[in-house]
């Protein structure tokens, strides 16, 4: 299904400039575990990977750092930054606060249109087979879920927030997939949260939101 071949940055829109294609497509290969968690990133091999001259790469690559996707040291270069699992708890302290927000503000202010297509995309994911997904054909699903939410909210502030967080808790998704018994559970939530949301019922949105960020939380530490 065209649904979960979609790339990264159709997720974030179309790119306008080479920096944007660079740093789509790299944050694309963190997120999802393609360049691993500590690897050194050599900008010149990177940008002939991507067809891209340095420069861009470069351009990219410090804002992929304010991301703190990657990171870079004096004399040593730039590498991936490690998933640290210290970090979930200081990353779902902000998605407790700012996901219910998000699908409350979605579930208010958005248009019978924008409605339309999150009722659809709740289809889409009732119909999936979730456990006969790749792994990243799963972290796009999860991601397209986030994405349309977040835009949906009409606040690109939050937004940027939000998808800035989300890519850090993908890649902790990412690392302990293949241990998650139950990861399909988390994926078939999305379905009632986009419907709630369309509905325009703002409580039960704002309400399945939280649950769904702190199960993630909760479905992590049994593992670890």
């Amino acid at each position: 299904m065209a649904f979960v071949t979609v790339r990264q940055q159709e997720l974030e829109g179309p790119p306008v400039s080479l920096a944007e294609r660079a740093y789509a497509a790299i944050q694309d290969r963190l997120i999802m575990l393609d360049i691993p968690p500590m690897a050194p990133i050599d900008d010149t091999a990177l940008a002939a990977s991507l067809g891209l001259g340095r420069t861009p790469v470069r351009e990219a690559l410090k804002r992929l750092e304010v991301d703190r996707l990657v990171v870079s040291y004096p004399r040593r270069g730039t590498f991936a930054t490690g998933v640290d699992i210290t970090d979930l708890a200081y990353i779902s302290e902000i998605r407790v606060q700012l996901e219910p927000l998000a699908a409350r503000r979605a579930a208010e202010t958005a248009g019978p249109g924008v409605k339309s297509e999150l009722a659809e995309l709740a289809d889409e994911v009732a119909d999936l087979d979730v456990r006969a997904l790749e792994r990243t054909e799963l972290m796009r699903c999860d991601l397209r879920v986030h994405r349309a939410i977040y835009r949906a909210a009409g606040n690109p502030h939050l937004e940027d927030t939000l998808v800035r967080y989300d890519n850090l808790a993908t890649r902790i998704f990412c690392l302990f997939l293949d241990r998650m018994p139950h990861f399909d559970r988390h994926v078939g939530e999305h379905t009632a949260l986009l419907r709630a949301i369309a509905e325009g019922d703002a409580d039960t949105a704002a309400e399945l939101a939280l649950v769904h960020v702190t199960g993630f939380e909760k479905a992590i530490r049994a593992i670890i």
